[in-house]
């Protein structure tokens, strides 16, 4: 039995011959997607896939009652008769997708709170700012009968717990003790036990899922989605999550053997990376097996990324054009030009202010074919 108040974290769980296999799986998977060759184009259309399908899944858990298509049509501006607290939540979850993916691109390894309690922000306000945890008991009940499913830890073992657990999540992925998706299924397990909020722990706990396998190397390219895995049977997400001897936190649940929730969690994976791997290999069938891009784009940072789509609508570009989609100074802007210059990313044409212009080099223009 836990000691009531135990703020240590050393999951128990065991790495069987089944589970072992089910790795092997995801690991083919993640090899084969990555050596699939995709043009930029390819690869950004079943990234925008994989994300409005995360976006309707992963809300719908929540009861949210837009279809996947409903969901692609409010994202792009339109709305539904008496849908709109259905519509704030995929806005605001697609917001948080958005700061996820400026999270993983970033140089940092480490995943801190701020970066939840931020992400739980979007999530529930759709607001870039850092939420702060719940100041009271909150207790899961099931929704038909009204009983007790859960009861999560007091408010005020809320902080040390989320310390140590983010604590663990950092060290596991620096020290690689553990395969990735264990890792990550456990950090899902273990947001999920502490319930640091009154609401939105379910989608601010798949997202931390994201980023610790984005960051591992397990993002497969941005194009997969676990959320529909868990929506096509929500009993059997529950059912996995629920473990221990009890209902409260202090008398079981903390000291549970977790093998069952990471099985399941990893067979998501398994069943997840698989669809992709058939999907992104058709799509590279259908486009005719062009050479991959993907590796190509992968050279570039993420402001000269951005500048690819200017080049899209124009041969040359200015110095203003640039400052202005880049968001900086126009000096500033003027010594990252002769930076790309002297990297081979631009040509330049003209020296003054008002004939100055840029071309993309030749080695680049194949990304915007």
């Amino acid at each position: 039995m836990a000691v009531r108040g135990t703020m240590s974290f050393s999951p128990k769980f065991q790495i069987t011959p089944a589970l072992t296999q089910i790795l092997m799986d995801i690991e083919a998977s993640r090899q084969a997607v990555s050596t699939l060759p995709m043009t930029v184009q390819l690869l950004e259309s079943l990234r925008e896939s994989a994300r409005l399908t995360a976006t309707h899944y992963s809300t719908q858990i929540e009861g949210n009652r837009l279809t996947q298509e409903q969901v692609g049509e409010v994202l792009h501006g339109g709305t539904f008769p008496n849908r709109e607290r259905d519509e704030r939540e995929v806005r605001n979850y697609y917001q948080a997708l958005d700061y996820v993916d400026r999270l993983i691109k970033d140089g940092d390894v480490v995943i801190s709170e701020n970066n939840i309690k931020t992400i739980h922000g979007l999530v529930m306000e759709g607001i870039d700012k850092p939420t702060s945890y719940r100041d009271g008991q909150n207790v899961i009940k099931d929704g038909s009968s009204g009983n007790i499913v859960y009861m999560p830890p007091e408010a005020k073992d809320v902080p040390k717990l989320m310390v140590n657990m983010m604590a663990w999540i950092n060290t596991q992925r620096e020290q690689g003790t553990f395969p990735v998706p264990i890792i990550a299924a456990i950090a899902h397990y273990q947001f999920a036990t502490i319930h640091p909020y009154y609401d939105g722990n379910g989608r601010t706990a798949r997202l931390l899922t994201n980023i610790i396998l984005h960051k591992s190397g397990y993002g497969l390219k941005g194009i997969y989605s676990l959320e529909e895995y868990y929506a096509r049977n929500l009993q059997a997400y529950y059912d996995a999550l629920s473990i221990g001897d009890s209902h409260n936190y202090y008398y079981g649940r903390a000291e549970a053997d977790i093998t069952k929730w990471i099985v399941y969690f990893c067979e998501g994976m398994a069943d997840a990376f698989a669809q992709v791997r058939l999907k992104a290999s058709e799509a590279a069938k259908q486009a005719g097996q062009e050479e991959d891009q993907s590796s190509l784009l992968r050279e570039l940072d993420q402001r000269q990324k951005q500048a690819l789509s200017l080049f899209r609508e124009s041969r040359f570009v200015t110095t203003r054009q640039l400052a202005d989609l880049l968001k900086i100074h126009p000096r500033s802007t003027l010594n990252l030009c002769k930076k790309w210059i002297e990297e081979g990313f631009l040509i330049q044409h003209g020296t003054s202010n008002k004939t100055r212009k840029y071309e993309l080099a030749t080695k680049w223009i194949k990304l915007l074919s």
